[in-house]
Order: structure tokens, then sequence, then C-alpha cells
């Protein structure tokens, strides 16, 4: 035969009640000190996605990517071309998704795209100027998105996004100009005359090539595994 249970008393109700009522506190508390250490520690992406920039030295030229990294891609670019306009977001994006590539612009306004090609290289790189590499390849970026190509501009009633007073003041000044000119000649002097055009380069060998037109990721990457290949017997510096 079961026996019941002796009834609980009030007292004890209270003592239990107090316990409960304890333990949520204490649960209360280590949920909002968690909460300040994460507040204190920072959001460690943001860091990562800032630092490769630092890694530059101020511009220009004008880097994307890690600035530790073994090969350097400079596209040769204007940012009234048509095919540029297609190509460099994506080769953009594929170096984001090589740790050890990074990107570099330059320069080179075609003159059947003058004058709107200079006027967007002289704002883009005032953008650049004033607030850095990330800056200008955003300001790249945005063009890019909104020119109508080709050499007609932007649509009427569209208006540049950075004109603030130090953009401003750049471009009153003969800096930027300056800077294209001297891209768009080294260029030439290369005998790099269309765009999208890429130099390769490898920093550990000092080899580079010269490709033509929008080259994609496989391709790219078979470049650079050549470039890194083992140097040949002509390659080899003569024995001292």
């Amino acid at each position: 035969m079961l026996t019941s249970l002796p009834p609980i008393s009030s007292k004890s109700r209270r003592r239990r009640a107090r316990i409960a009522i304890g333990a949520v506190l204490a649960a209360i508390l280590l949920a909002a000190l968690v909460l300040v250490l994460v507040a204190q520690s920072g959001d460690p992406t943001a860091r990562d996605v800032t630092a490769p920039a630092a890694q530059h030295p101020p511009g220009p030229p004008w880097r994307h990517g890690p600035g530790t990294a073994r090969f350097t891609i400079v596209v040769y670019a204007d940012l009234e071309c048509p095919f540029c306009q297609s190509y460099v977001p994506v080769l953009r994006a594929w170096v984001d998704t090589q740790p050890d590539v990074n990107l570099q612009w330059h320069h080179l306004p075609l003159a059947a795209h003058d004058p709107m090609a200079g006027e967007a290289a002289r704002w883009a790189e005032c953008v650049g100027e004033t607030f850095g590499h990330a800056h200008f390849w955003d300001a790249a970026t945005w063009f890019y998105q909104h020119t109508r190509g080709s050499g007609q501009g932007l649509p009427p009633g569209v208006e540049y996004p950075e004109q603030d007073q130090a953009v401003r003041t750049c471009l009153e000044s003969e800096r930027p100009a300056a800077a294209v000119a001297a891209q768009a000649e080294q260029a030439h002097r290369e005998g790099v005359e269309d765009t999208p055009s890429l130099r390769l380069t490898d920093q550990a060998t000092d080899r580079a090539m010269t490709l033509t037109g929008p080259v994609q990721g496989d391709a790219l990457l078979s470049a650079l595994d050549l470039l890194a290949s083992p140097l040949t017997a002509e390659e080899k510096p003569d024995a001292q």
C-alpha cells in the first residue's frame, strides 16, 4: 500500500523559490558577462578585411588584396571600356579567392573614349588620394555599374558620389591628370595598347608575362603556375 508524502512546509517552498530565483539571476549575469567580453574583443572579421589594405604603401598605384602576395596582376583598364566594365569586377572577385595574389590598377584611357574616360580616371584617382586603396577600387566599381560605356559617361542626372571638399580640391589640381598620363605613357612604352590587358608578375622570381583580353580564372592559374615553375638553364643567373 502506497504511503502519502508529507506536505511541503511554507518554509521549504520559500527556500526552493529563493534557490530558483538565484539560479536565474546567475544565468542572466553570466550571459551579460559573455556579451561584454564579445563586445570588447571586437569583430575579428572586420579586422581581417581591413588588414590587407594597411599593408600597401600610399598609392598610386592602387592595389587590392594582400600586400605580401607572391603574385601581382596589373590590369590595364579604361573606365569607359565596355569589356573592362564587365571583366574588372569579375577579376577583382577572383583575386579575392586567391590568398597569394593581389591586383593593381593601371590607367589606360583610350583616345576613342575621351574625354569621359579621362574625366572618370581623374575622379577615381582623387578618391584614392583622399580615402586610400579600398575607396579607389570601390569608386571604379561604382563607375562601371553606372556608366553607359564607350565614351558616353554617366547618364543624365547621375552624379559622382564622392564629391567632398578634399576630392574637389584634388580635381582642381594637376595631380590626377599627371598620374593618369604617366601610367598611360608607361603602358605605351611597354607595348600595351588594348584594354583590358594584364601583366602577371611573380615577385619571388621576377618573372612576368603580359596577356590581352578578359582572361578567366583557370587560364590565370595556369599562367601563374608557369611563372612559378623552376627556372630554365637560360633563365638562371650566371655562376660567379
